[in-house]
């Protein structure tokens, strides 16, 4: 990891809306109910899930996601009108291991 990317990271993780959407994403059926769709949770968490978790405003949400998305903290799914976010753990492992 570049320290570019640590820093945006360390950014994006300053808000507590964001560190709960990741906490809550590292264990996706215990914190959402289950994906209309076929996909199981462990494969993404519908957007509408999240927005709905957080009682804060869909532009809001939309707005963090797509910051998280931008530093690589998640990975985003589009299936039909759909849209599912999981953690990107790779990443994740690399801020730790840089933190470290």
């Amino acid at each position: 990891m570049k320290a570019k990317q640590f820093v945006e990271i360390s950014k994006c993780l300053s808000n507590q809306t964001r560190l709960d959407i990741l906490e809550w994403l590292k264990d996706p059926e215990g914190n959402f109910p289950p994906n209309t769709s076929s996909m199981p949770n462990t494969e993404g968490v519908c957007v509408t899930f999240i927005h709905e978790k957080t009682g804060l405003s869909q532009s809001t949400i939309s707005t963090y996601l797509t910051s998280m998305l931008r530093c690589e903290l998640l990975e985003m799914k589009r299936v039909g009108k759909w849209t599912y976010f999981k953690r990107n753990e790779k990443v994740i492992k690399a801020y730790c291991d840089y933190l470290l």
